[in-house]
């Protein structure tokens, strides 16, 4: 679990392709001007005295602004719509690659009311790297999330991966337990979380790695705080996970990997088969349980469409034991995201929206090259990904995982400013309706 499935979804939000749209846009406005230059030059002039030269479009080339102001516009089925500002600094080195983003904002969102963000992105190396993001809003909602990487090239023996995370939610949404759960029968908590988490992987050699996961977490689940969902311990009275659990989970994997770059893919896979005990004592933690699981991940360069590349994911978990398992840990499919041995993305739905003991999920992706451009001194790569979404969760391990599936069919853009950050925007429709997500990083 490389990175940890954050209930605070808008915490994580990286605007990056609003800031692409609008430098972009700034630079179809000045292409005329340009072009009129070079079709109509200037008659000859008696010598004159040297000038200054001016930057190409003066201040109207979004290229040459130290700070961009980016239209804040944050969209799901369970967040809402939040909108606000997003002033963000970029800094480049002098291949021009991003080395730091920072990126506070001010906003207000339907539910929680005004709020704000202060974010900072690192990238020392593409070897190592780090971020910290804190916010708050008016009501109910806090975040703290830090995140380090080291070893991410795995050209030396150890990798390390290490989070810290409070977050503070009022948007979880909970519909009950199956694969057939009815969207009517939605229910809201507030979610609570203080999580620690080390990762450590000893590196084989580039290819094959040995990894242990070490998560500690504290779970508050109490009653939701919005006017027009039922609060869930009115439904769900019984369900497993209400008020406070503590967990301690201990994992172990094995890593294939012969990808060409861990952020931005072009070809080769990456396979990961992982086995873990939450708890082994009682007075450790409240609940006790083991999971199992696979995901799988590859990346195929089509030499018909040039610039165009097929990513296929796949991934299953299982629940082989344990009894009064909290509702949130089990395996859920639904929202943006892929969280490698947790939560599963399925774009035309809510974060979570179906849970059961196992899952299935898999995802195609046509990523396309449409063009590029020049933004705040950093060279970006727009792609167009038409995606394919299907899964489902069950109770019984022995469940055809091909039967019974949910289908979301969307198209993502992203903005890519190599080596090290991807930002998108997908677009999903399936049976509930049309999702939008936001965020940094692939989906998967």
């Amino acid at each position: 679990m490389s990175k940890i499935s954050r209930i605070d979804s808008l915490g994580r939000f990286w605007r990056l392709a609003g800031m692409l749209a609008l430098a972009y846009g700034g630079i179809l406005a000045l292409t005329p001007l340009a072009r009129a230059a070079e079709l109509d030059p200037p008659s000859a002039a008696p010598p004159a005295p040297p000038a200054p030269t001016p930057t190409t479009g003066g201040w109207l080339d979004v290229s040459t602004w130290p700070v961009i102001p980016v239209p804040l516009i944050g969209a799901d089925p369970d967040s809402g719509v939040t909108l606000g500002i997003l002033p963000t600094w970029l800094h480049t080195n002098d291949q021009h690659e991003i080395t730091r983003i920072i990126a506070p904002d001010l906003l207000h969102n339907p539910y929680f009311g005004v709020g704000g963000h202060f974010r900072v992105f690192e990238y020392p190396s593409t070897d190592e790297q780090w971020s910290v993001q804190v916010g708050a809003k008016q009501r109910v909602e806090r975040n703290f999330d830090y995140e380090f990487e080291k070893g991410r090239l795995r050209d030396g023996n150890w990798s390390l991966n290490s989070s810290l995370i409070f977050d503070r939610s009022g948007v979880p949404r909970f519909y009950g337990i199956g694969n057939s759960s009815l969207s009517g029968n939605v229910t809201n908590y507030t979610a609570s979380q203080l999580l620690g988490q080390v990762q450590a992987g000893f590196n084989l050699n580039h290819t094959w790695q040995l990894q242990y996961t070490l998560r500690a977490r504290r779970m508050e689940v109490t009653a939701g705080t919005l006017a027009k969902v039922p609060t869930i311990e009115s439904r769900y009275p019984q369900v497993h996970g209400l008020g406070v659990t503590n967990e301690v989970l201990n994992q172990v994997a094995l890593v294939y990997d012969t990808r060409d770059d861990a952020t931005i893919p072009s070809r080769g896979s990456q396979w990961l088969a992982f086995v873990g005990v939450n708890g082994h004592d009682a007075t450790i933690s409240d609940s006790i349980y083991t999971v199992a699981g696979l995901d799988a991940r590859t990346f195929v360069p089509i030499s018909v469409l040039p610039g165009t590349i097929l990513a296929a994911h796949l991934a299953v978990r299982y629940l082989p034991s344990g009894h009064k398992i909290p509702f949130f840990d089990l395996s859920s499919i639904g929202g943006g995201e892929n969280d490698v041995g947790g939560q599963q993305l399925l774009r035309g739905f809510g974060q979570g929206r179906f849970v059961d003991r196992n899952s299935f999920d898999t995802t195609l992706e046509l990523r396309h090259h449409a063009f590029s451009f020049d933004a705040a001194a950093s060279h970006v790569d727009i792609e167009v990904a038409p995606f394919l979404d299907m899964g489902k969760v069950s109770s019984h391990t022995g469940a055809n995982p091909l039967s019974a599936l949910h289908k979301v069919a969307g198209i993502g853009i992203r903005g890519i400013a190599r080596p090290s950050v991807v930002g998108y925007v997908d677009v999903g429709y399936g049976t509930e309706g049309i999702a939008v997500f936001t965020g940094i990083n692939y989906p998967f």
